[in-house]
């Protein structure tokens, strides 16, 4: 058995050679690169060990593989930090400008996914013969419909377009995240309850309470909703926005570049850990948005007031460097955990199907919000195809997948989920560009 610094010494031997690889030869964009990469490498693997058994190099990477916990390693190790580096760069002030855009995607839009994925995934269940239950077609919809903001935000890198258009896909993959974690939690809750045997996983998600009821077939209220709502995303909100406020009130007492990215560091770390911990009626807060919204006030009011030009050079360079690092460790990790996620290959016609149909419930999400609140005047030519392809999903659909609790349906769930995040890292993300040059006047780019 390896150890954990031998384990992230080859992750980042490997994550450094294949970056070097993409960059001297393929020269496809650095997180795509090592994703098709890692996936390549994969089958290889596996193609090997069939040809040479005796080999046993991927008995070596499952056994590597299977002492990394992905759902841990990404939602509560890696994910304040990406997400933090991401907030940074984020104008706050373009944000409140479109600040209804985002919300009613952020949250009526991944609601209308979740529902349209549902519906749609039970029906092509239903047709290929495969007994799904209606609840478990909905956890999957929970799951595939957020986009993903560390793969949105990694892809967005490469493409140049709009300020106003890359502000609303940014800021609509830094917060749905979070309401769709609370949409997640609320469903997988009904659907262990209605089959059983949830109660290590509610307990993992550390709900109680009214919620917690579900597990014994008491149905969920929609105070019970409400409260979950406020208290995990609103609370995870006004928890960032302490750190955040906290942190650039320390940076502006001193001028010194090493201990202010080191406060930095403290506030990423410190306040995600804070809000997993915070109890409040047995819900906790949202790591995710308070990190969040703490990146975009020290990005944006700390840069301003709180940091010399010299400062910022180096704390913005600092967290670009760390976004890198982590994104590569990432994207390699989602490429070779093929080898150990227990895909059933039976499944892979519905997997591929549910692509189309999660990109049909995408262009719903942004156009029927849109259409409702009436802000299409305020969007740019075009907006509606690119808000729709850029909708990248990545590693945290794959890891809530992974942190289901084991039954008959979650290899479905996971090779549906599997399929259209590598299809939508891959291919998304290397004609996002074509999309917008297509669609978006010429003159705006």
């Amino acid at each position: 058995m390896l150890s954990l610094f031998e384990i992230v010494a080859l992750l980042l031997v490997l994550s450094a050679v294949l970056s070097w690889v993409n960059r001297a030869y393929l020269k496809l964009p650095h997180t795509i690169g090592l994703l098709v990469m890692a996936l390549l490498a994969s089958f290889i693997l596996m193609a090997m060990e069939i040809v040479f058994p005796a080999i046993g190099l991927t008995d070596t990477m499952q056994s590597m593989l299977g002492q990394i916990d992905f759902n841990e390693t990404l939602m509560k190790s890696m994910l304040g930090f990406l997400l933090f580096a991401g907030a940074l760069h984020v104008d706050l002030g373009k944000l409140r400008d479109a600040k209804w855009a985002i919300g009613s995607m952020a949250t009526f839009g991944v609601v209308l996914s979740t529902f349209i994925v549902g519906t749609g995934f039970w029906g092509l269940a239903k047709l290929l013969g495969i007994d799904l239950p209606f609840i478990w077609a909905l956890v999957f919809g929970s799951l595939i419909s957020p986009t993903d903001p560390v793969a949105v935000l990694s892809i967005l890198k490469t493409v140049k377009m709009p300020k106003s258009l890359e502000t609303k896909i940014a800021g609509e993959s830094l917060f749905n995240d979070g309401v769709g974690v609370v949409v997640f939690t609320l469903i997988v809750a009904i659907a262990v309850g209605s089959t059983g045997g949830g109660h290590a996983f509610m307990g993992e998600f550390q709900l109680a309470g009214p919620i917690m009821a579900a597990t014994s077939g008491a149905s969920i209220g929609v105070l019970d909703v409400i409260e979950l709502f406020v208290v995990d995303a609103i609370g995870g909100a006004i928890l960032g926005g302490i750190a955040g406020w906290i942190t650039y009130r320390m940076m502006a007492r001193i001028d010194e570049h090493a201990i202010e990215i080191l406060i930095s560091l403290a506030c990423v770390a410190g306040t995600y850990a804070l809000a997993q911990r915070i109890d409040i009626l047995g819900h906790h807060l949202s790591g995710p948005i308070a990190v969040v919204v703490a990146g975009l006030m020290i990005g944006n009011k700390g840069a301003s007031v709180a940091m010399s030009e010299h400062t910022q050079q180096y704390l913005f360079g600092f967290w670009e460097m760390v976004d890198e690092i982590l994104n590569s460790v990432l994207f390699l990790l989602i490429g070779l955990e093929i080898l150990v996620l227990g895909l059933v290959p039976e499944y892979a016609l519905i997997g591929a199907i549910a692509i189309p149909l999660v990109l049909l419930a995408r262009l719903c999400a942004v156009y029927v919000p849109m259409k409702v609140i009436g802000t299409f005047k305020n969007f740019t030519k075009g907006a509606v195809p690119v808000l729709t392809w850029g909708g990248v999903r990545g590693g945290i659909s794959v890891a809530l997948a992974l942190s289901l609790p084991d039954n008959e349906y979650k290899p479905l769930i996971l090779t549906a989920t599997y399929a259209v995040v590598v299809f939508s890292i891959i291919v998304q993300g290397l004609t996002i560009k074509k999309v917008v040059e297509s669609r978006v006047d010429p003159k705006l780019l």
